[in-house]
This record gives C-alpha cells, sequence and structure tokens, in this order.
C-alpha cells in the first residue's frame, strides 16, 4: 500500500495494522509501487500510467455532463435553471472559493440544507477542492449539529436560511466548550440575497461563489481510496456514527444506482430522498453521469410531488416507504393523473404489499431496494424477472416487496448464521443475517477503530438485519436482530406482524415491538396510527390479527399513537421498545 494511506488516511479511518495485512495479504509485495502476486514480476512489458490508469472519481461525471449534454438543463429549483455547462462552472467557482477561506486536502466540509441547489453543488465543489463533504441531518437539534460538527472536525459549514436558528445554537455549543467553531456560509433563496450580505461571522453563498475562479485546478484524488464524504448514521438503534465513503467506492455506487433504477441517458428525477441521507443514494453523481435533469424539492408533500410529475415530465424519483404510504393516502385533491410510468425506487424498512399494490393503481412502477448508510444506500434490489408479468397484481407486490439480490457494485451479498457464518438452507424459512462484501461497502467508522473491526468481523460486514434466502437467491428481509421477538423461544419477524396490521383498512400505519411477559419472557406489542377518519378498538386489531397469524405471532398489546420516526422515514424503534418496556410485563 502507497504512502498517502499510511499518512492520509489516518484521520479518516482506523489504520489497517500489520497483522490485519499478514493474514489477508499473503502472497503480495511491493511491485511498481503496490501490492502485487509474486507472479506478476515476470510479466515485463506492463506499465500503469496516466494513459491507462486515472482514480475513480464521481468528479468526472460532471466533466463529461458539462461537454456532452452542455446546453441541456441539469437542475431546476422553482424558476432557478441551470444547464450542465453553468453547474460545471459553478462547481469549479465554488471549489476556488473553499480553497481561498483555507480548505486542503481530507478537510470537511459540513451542509445543513433540504434539497435546494447547494447541497447539490457541494457533492461535486467539495471533492473537486479535496475536501471531504459532511451533509448533515436537517432535522438534527443544535446539541446534534454541534456534536456531529466536532466529531468530523468540520472546517466550514453551509447553512440554509431556514435552519440558521439551529446552526446558530450548534456552533453557540461549540464556543462554549472551547472548541473551534466552523466558518459559516448562509445559503439564501434569490429573492433573499439583497438582506444577506457577507459579513465578518458569516458569508453569503453566491457572494462566496463569485469570489471563486472558473479556470481553478481540480484536486483530484490521489488515490481512489481517498475519502469523498463522511455521512452520520440515521441513530435508530444507538448514537449515531461517522461512515467514512471513498471516491472509488462512490464511483461505481452511482452507477450501480442507476442501472437498478433503469435510468437511460437524460433521465428527469425528482428529489424526493434527503441528499443528506447516504449522499441521496449516490444519485448526485448518477444523475450527472446519464446527463439528467435535477428537479429539487425543498418540502416533499403529495401536491408538490404530483404537480412536479406534470410539469417537469418526471421519469424517476426516490422515497423511503413512507414516502409512498403517504402517496397513496394522499386526498384526491392533491393528485393529477401521471403522464407516463414513473419509475420509484423505494428503500428502508420492507412496504407491505398492499402499498405497493395501490401505487402501481397509480401509475407508478416500484423497485425495492434495501442498503445501509455502511453500503452507499442501496446495495441489493428486487431486479424483475419478464415471467413474473403474468402473475396476478397481488402476487407481483408480494414479490416486490423482497429486497432481492446485489447489484453490479458489489462483490457478494448472502444471508449468513451470526456466529458459524454458513450460509442459511434457500428455503424461504430459516433466518439468518444479511453479509456484504465489495467495493461498495464503507472504508470504516470514522475515529471508531472497535466499531469498525465489529462491522468487519469475520471478513463480511454485518448489517445487523435478519432475512431468509428464497430457492431462488432472493433475499427477504425479516427483521433486525434487535427487533426480533422471542416469545416461549418462537421467534416472531415484526415485519411480517406488522404487513398484517398494514392490511387491516383503519391502520395509517404500524411498528410492533417487544413487550416482557412473565409467561412467555416477551409478546408482540403493536403501535398503530390510524387512518383520519376511521377507528378502532384494540380489541378489533388484536382479533384482526388473530384470523391472519399464528396466535402466538398476534399482539397481546395494541397502542395507539403517532410512531416516531426520524427525518429518513425510519421508526425510532428503540423509542418504542422503551415505551413498551415502560408499560411492565404482562402476566
Amino acid at each position: 500500500m502507497n504512502n498517502f494511506f499510511w499518512n492520509s488516511w489516518a484521520r479518516f479511518i482506523p489504520r489497517f495494522n500489520r497483522s490485519y495485512i499478514a493474514q489477508n495479504c499473503r502472497g503480495f509485495s511491493r511491485f511498481g509501487g503496490d501490492l502485487q502476486p509474486e507472479s506478476w514480476k515476470s510479466m515485463e512489458g506492463l506499465v500503469r500510467c496516466s494513459a491507462n490508469f486515472a482514480p475513480l472519481t464521481p468528479i468526472t461525471f460532471l466533466e463529461r455532463s458539462a461537454k456532452v449534454y452542455r446546453d441541456r438543463i441539469s437542475l431546476v429549483y422553482g424558476s432557478l435553471k441551470f444547464t450542465w455547462s453553468q453547474t460545471h462552472r459553478r462547481c469549479l467557482k465554488l471549489a476556488s472559493a473553499l480553497t481561498q477561506l483555507g480548505i486542503s486536502r481530507g478537510d470537511v466540509v459540513a451542509i445543513l440544507a433540504p434539497n435546494v441547489p447547494a447541497m447539490y453543488e457541494l457533492h461535486f465543489a467539495a471533492p473537486m477542492a479535496g475536501a471531504v463533504l459532511c451533509t448533515l441531518n436537517s432535522r438534527h437539534n443544535s446539541t446534534m449539529v454541534s456534536v456531529l460538527l466536532r466529531h468530523s472536525d468540520a472546517k466550514i459549514i453551509f447553512v440554509d436560511y431556514q435552519l440558521l436558528p439551529i446552526a446558530h445554537g450548534a456552533l453557540d455549543l461549540l464556543v462554549k466548550a472551547q472548541a473551534k467553531p466552523p466558518i459559516l456560509v448562509i445559503v439564501a433563496e434569490a429573492d433573499m440575497l439583497s438582506q444577506t450580505n457577507s459579513t465578518a461571522d458569516a458569508y453569503e453563498y453566491e457572494s462566496l461563489l463569485e469570489t471563486g475562479d472558473r479556470g481553478f485546478e481540480v484536486r483530484r484524488p490521489c488515490n481512489e481510496w481517498d475519502p469523498i464524504s463522511v455521512n452520520y448514521t440515521s441513530g435508530t438503534t444507538s448514537q449515531p456514527k461517522g461512515v467514512v465513503y471513498s471516491h472509488r467506492g462512490a464511483y461505481l455506487n452511482a452507477l450501480a444506482t442507476v442501472f437498478l433504477h433503469g435510468m437511460g441517458v437524460m433521465p428527469v428525477y425528482l428529489w424526493t430522498v434527503p441528499m443528506f441521507h447516504c449522499n441521496g443514494w449516490c444519485l448526485p453523481w448518477g444523475v450527472a453521469a446519464q446527463g439528467g435533469t435535477n428537479i429539487c424539492l425543498r418540502r416533499v408533500a403529495p401536491k408538490s410531488i404530483f404537480e412536479s410529475i406534470a410539469l417537469h415530465n418526471v421519469t424517476h424519483m426516490g422515497g423511503a416507504p413512507t414516502v409512498l404510504n403517504m402517496i397513496v393516502n394522499s386526498p384526491e385533491s392533491d393528485r393529477t393523473p401521471l403522464p407516463h410510468k414513473v419509475e420509484i425506487a423505494t428503500g428502508g424498512s420492507p412496504p407491505p404489499p398492499q402499498i405497493l399494490s395501490k401505487m402501481e393503481e397509480l401509475g407508478f412502477s416500484v423497485t425495492h431496494l434495501y442498503g445501509l448508510t455502511e453500503t452507499y444506500g442501496p446495495g441489493v434490489y428486487c431486479a424483475w424477472q419478464p415471467e413474473w408479468n403474468c402473475l396476478s397484481l397481488d402476487e407481483q407486490s408480494r414479490i416486490k416487496a423482497r429486497q432481492g439480490v446485489q447489484h453490479l457494485g458489489l462483490e457478494d451479498v448472502d444471508v449468513r448464521d451470526s456466529v458459524s457464518l454458513e450460509s442459511v438452507p434457500a428455503d424461504g424459512k430459516t433466518m439468518g443475517e444479511i453479509m456484504f462484501r465489495g467495493n461498495t461497502v464503507m472504508s470504516g467508522y470514522l475515529k471508531d477503530l472497535k466499531a469498525t473491526e465489529e462491522a468487519f468481523r469475520g471478513s463480511w460486514f454485518r448489517s445487523g438485519d435478519l432475512a431468509v434466502k428464497h430457492p431462488d437467491g432472493y433475499i427477504e428481509i425479516k427483521d433486525r436482530l434487535k427487533d426480533i421477538v422471542i416469545s416461549g423461544g418462537e421467534n416472531i419477524s415484526t415485519v411480517e406482524v406488522e404487513t398484517i396490521l398494514f392490511s387491516h383498512p383503519a391502520v395509517l400505519e404500524a411498528a410492533v415491538v417487544a413487550r416482557p411477559d412473565n409467561h412467555w419472557g416477551q409478546t408482540p406489542c403493536a403501535f398503530v396510527k390510524l387512518k383520519e377518519g376511521f377507528n378502532a378498538e384494540a380489541e378489533e386489531i388484536i382479533k384482526f390479527c388473530w384470523d391472519h397469524l399464528p396466535h402466538y405471532m398476534a399482539p397481546r398489546t395494541v397502542i395507539f399513537e403517532d410512531l416516531p420516526r426520524t427525518s429518513t422515514g425510519k421508526v425510532q424503534k428503540f423509542i418504542l421498545r422503551e415505551k413498551a418496556k415502560a408499560l411492565g410485563s404482562l402476566s
């Protein structure tokens, strides 16, 4: 491994020790500056140079589109429009401006904003300046933002004007802790620029961008394993961890996500996935690779989704199951007939088949995918087989609820026993842990060697998700390891119970966790939100589950309330588990 790894990467991920190299790189030697097989020494005439090798980086996607699609629209935000040549020029100037503010290779540049143009542009400008992009969850409070800024050592933070109170609170906390706060750059709307001039305490985004040099020489990665971004996990089960992505992984996952999404050239992508979440599943880079058009939305709502599709001829979009649920339960007045079939990719917890069926009826073609922050977002997807088109709509929806097979960017995905690491039988029944290997698995957790080593224990990335493997090789998630309910020695998949709850006509949302039970150890406890205008009693919900599930799987407790969620739509089950525990044990 070259010196860049040893000198630069120690700041971002734990340094591999010599014993690891000895165990995993036997039979290799330093030949031509890299680890090469001993047998290659006899192969003369091979040269690696700039003519046949360059570190992979998503920066090249923007540079190519600025040539091939230069006059085509790259981004739309309200009345604001840019072409690809304009976007390239703006990103160059912004990268230049960052270096003028003192940004060096490896420095972290943070942003706290919704899906606005600045968020998109920084996905290119930050790495073009040699920096590492850190997109912060726009629903974090000041305390969490201050913690993440300090943990990432961010040198600059770009903040949307609506989130300034959160940012100011975070910066004040850093000052009180005697930590140096990052430079503040305010991102304002076009009609507010005259009111948001640069000051001694902060810069204004457009004004800062204009100070940059459009002839700026891009700081390309010295090594494609250089960090391009750090993404903090959503914290559904614990404190967020900083997941480091490399230029190589981002490049490969961007292309893989484009392929699994069925994107041809010049797609029109509606941004309903937060760009702060896994770098928008790597699609800020992926849409650029295809010379597409990015439709940016500040706020995601059914009415704005349908209007944007009709106005901009949207071809693709994405969203968590909660977004799909919001669409199918939207009032008729918010909907506009779709001009054509719209491809929508959904990720997260398995969407109920009923939701998938209703989305198809509305004119959406749904592809289910699955991944984690640690796999750059999408890792596997339900690759559709043509013979399934002959099945009933209900059967198609049931198949689409599966997570499927690995995408092109991964080496391997399997369902394995967490202890023995043996692959589970492909019987659709035996549960095991989903494990990943490949170039689109994170480089590691920032400043957390112990967590990194635990995640890679056994030379696989351990997802913590339980699944079964069907005879055709497609995997299907059953639960999180932490969410499984063990009742009387039987494992109960909360996902299966939630699917039945969703089929009740009055249920809008549902989540199941374990409640202590003096006799059975644990029993399912359901938290349910009803649809507006519907009523149901706990006894009715329990009886409904008894009629559709083995009795031991049916909830014995039903609580009616709104479900706590992260900003990416994930139910915060750790909160619900605490609530169920506080109810006490059933006798």
